[in-house]
């Protein structure tokens, strides 16, 4: 019985043998072993060794190029050696060129050629029959940019792929090339687009893969886990996904030499330090210490976000939002709230880094990266802070090259794939909701708009206060709470920056030091609130406009109509 092919390798088969295509690319997670076989006779193979034994076993020859070490015939080298010597002789130096791609693919473009001409001449001709050439690390052969940038060694590169998709005859034959590269987004366009040339992702193994592969590693290498480990090789492998196998390897082994019992809390941490490091600290963990309850007011998105983490926990994903917009005025603690969020609700939250890169190309293999990561943890909350400036827009502006354009196409085409709902919950945060791109905040992506406003009576701001100090670690009297003058406005941030105040003062004052309620309501007398007043009802008042549901909104908001708010918006657009 033959072994059941991973679904990338089960479709690559597929695609070659109904003559849809016979080049292909290969991106992803190459990096990784892929389990072949079962029982006694299961092996894990790199990707390479994986393409040379099981898909293509049967060829003749099977021809293997990178810069590092040139043309090389993992199988058929007597017929690759004979013809090496009669198309260069004994010319070393030619030899030594042939690491060089231009060089390289100049040779390995004749010996195909030679091929199938000797197969149209002579069908009974000795010559092989069934070629496979790999190339590996593809982007420094044809990388990205235009044929003026990358000069005429690496056009020629770019030319001679192409034509090996588009030849009707190496189509025809049994002649198959393979690209690989970590990401598809580092190869030329050309290449990539090429409708004849097939791009394959291999994903990061899933939960029941990465099962799958646990049990192998507790049936072979390590006999002692599951006595050593106190969750079960379920859990364990529920852990560990998100990781290649690779990396979950070397977890296990990490743990079993350094450990005594593998625990929960160890696990998670290796987890998260192996995730970021493989992603190059494109993503970061959030792990938070807070809850919800450490939220003053907000009371209707406090309930939200409850009844929406319950139903995460119950698996209800259909009752599940796609996404989350969190708007507001600078300092109203949308970033605060969504840690508090992630220290209730179970599943990994993880937040987006600065993933724009100066160099061609680099800043959607980093996207290509993350969204890859994002699909294989399983469910996960992913927070894209300042999300105005990292989204992109629809529309480039001159100077990025079209980037903006691009990040922006990548991030709506994820944030919309519905099989993530419940999945992959986006959370985006911005003061300036009015430069998102209408697309991408609409339902379907974002759905949920929540806004945020600063306390405006003195019991909020008190609640505010004593909530700040629990931040701070500062247990505050009910007597030592003081608020604001009647009339002033303050956010968070500036709450917390008038405690620091008093606190800087009172540390500073002679023996005795004067009570902190005392302090407070003095450093509350000398504050001057923020003089971009009419920024900041801006910023208010486009969370208004954004809001999906009436329960968010309070106080004065709470009775303005739409015509209003976007009357009162005419009149401060000329401050934004």
């Amino acid at each position: 019985m033959t072994a059941a092919l991973p679904a990338w390798a089960d479709q690559m088969r597929d695609l070659y043998l109904s003559g849809s295509g016979a080049q292909f690319l290969l991106h992803g997670n190459i990096f990784d072993v892929v389990p072949h076989g079962s029982g006694e006779a299961s092996r894990a193979l790199s990707v390479l060794a994986f393409l040379d034994d099981v898909m293509f076993g049967s060829y003749e020859v099977v021809l293997h190029y990178d810069r590092s070490r040139g043309v090389r015939a993992l199988k058929g080298q007597d017929d690759f050696a004979a013809w090496l010597r009669s198309a260069l002789g004994d010319d070393e130096a030619a030899l030594t060129r042939l690491r060089e791609p231009a060089a390289a693919l100049e040779l390995v473009d004749r010996y195909l050629l030679r091929t199938l001409n000797l197969g149209a001449l002579s069908p009974s001709s000795p010559a092989p029959r069934r070629i496979a050439v790999i190339i590996d690390f593809a982007e420094f052969v044809v990388p990205r940019g235009d044929a003026v940038q990358l000069g005429g060694g690496f056009s020629a590169n770019v030319v001679k792929v192409l034509g090996w998709a588009n030849d009707p005859a190496i189509l025809h034959s049994n002649i198959v090339t393979v690209l690989i590269t970590e990401e598809a987004h580092d190869l030329n366009e050309l290449v990539v687009e090429n409708p004849h040339c097939v791009a394959l992702r291999i994903p990061l193994p899933d939960e029941a893969q990465m099962l799958e592969y646990v049990r192998a590693l507790a049936a072979t290498e390590f006999p002692e886990l599951p006595a050593r480990c106190e969750v079960t090789l379920e859990v364990l492998a529920r852990r560990l996904t998100g990781m290649s196998r690779v990396g979950a390897r070397s977890v296990i082994a990490l743990a079993l030499k350094s450990q005594p019992t593998i625990t929960a809390a160890w696990l998670r941490q290796r987890k998260k330090e192996t995730i970021e490091r493989e992603c190059q600290g494109l993503l970061e963990f959030l792990e938070s210490p807070f809850t919800l309850d450490n939220i003053a007011g907000h009371d209707a998105v406090k309930a939200w976000l409850r009844d929406d983490a319950t139903l995460l926990r119950q698996g209800a994903l259909t009752a599940l939002p796609m996404g989350y917009l969190i708007a507001g005025r600078i300092g109203t603690g949308k970033t605060f709230i969504v840690q508090c969020w992630a220290g209730e609700l179970g599943v990994p939250c993880v937040v987006f880094k600065n993933f724009r890169d100066r160099w061609v190309g680099a800043t959607e293999s980093n996207l290509e990266k993350i969204f890859a990561i994002l699909r294989a943890l399983g469910q996960v909350v992913v927070f894209v802070d300042e999300a105005d400036q990292a989204a992109g827009r629809r529309e480039s502006g001159e100077g990025d090259s079209g980037l903006s354009g691009r990040v922006y196409a990548m991030l709506a085409k994820e944030m919309s794939d519905t099989g993530n709902r419940g999945r992959i919950l986006w959370v985006f945060a911005t003061s300036r909701p009015d430069l998102l791109e209408v697309d991408l905040k609409r339902q379907g992506r974002l759905d949920v708009h929540i806004p945020l406003f600063p306390p405006e009576t003195a019991e909020e701001q008190r609640a505010l206060l004593a909530a700040v100090a629990r931040k701070l670690k500062l247990t505050l009297e009910t007597a030592d709470l003081a608020a604001p003058p009647d009339g002033v406005v303050l956010g968070g941030n500036e709450i917390e920056g008038v405690l620091v105040r008093a606190l800087r003062q009172r540390t500073l004052a002679p023996d005795p030091k004067p009570s902190i309620g005392a302090v407070l309501a003095d450093a509350f007398r000398e504050v001057r609130p923020s003089a971009h007043t009419r920024m900041l009802e801006y910023m208010d008042l486009v969370a208004v406009k954004e809001c999906t549901d009436a329960r968010f909104l309070t106080g004065r908001f709470a009775r303005m109509t739409p015509e209003q708010v976007e009357a009162r918006l005419r009149e401060l657009r000329t401050f934004a």
